[in-house]
């Protein structure tokens, strides 16, 4: 068995009960084949970089668990037929790792952008 993570993008839409279910079918899942459920990580709701299916949102779940390599194939392939689920992503997971989402950044402050010799060199009057 490996250790294995999901991140699960979830439609905004979905009511609760629903994305809920969708985390206890990927459990029982795991379970039925022998694997090892370990957490399950609500991020909750954010902003996407780009719209997926005209949605600027999507509600994040990391899934933690040990399985068998073909386990995961079945719980990915079910993943992609799955009404609701927006996107989905399967790796390994490595022991002692950070599993919390990154924090906003403080912003940096701009630069001026400095002046190129191009603009700045004076016309020849010859």
């Amino acid at each position: 068995m490996n250790d294995y993570e999901i991140l699960l993008m979830l439609d905004p839409e979905l009511p609760d009960e629903r994305q809920n279910e969708i985390v206890t079918r990927v459990r029982e899942s795991i379970e039925r084949d022998g694997g090892r459920w370990e957490n399950e990580e609500a991020w909750g709701r954010r902003r996407l970089a780009y719209e997926i299916d005209h949605k600027p949102e999507g509600v994040y779940h990391l899934l933690t668990f040990a399985a068998a390599p073909a386990t995961l194939d079945e719980v990915s392939r079910v993943l992609k037929i799955t009404d609701g689920v927006m996107r989905h992503m399967a790796v390994r997971r490595v022991r002692g790792a950070a599993t919390r989402p990154a924090g906003p950044s403080p912003e940096e402050p701009v630069a001026a952008a400095a002046s190129t010799s191009q603009d700045s060199e004076p016309e020849s009057t010859a």
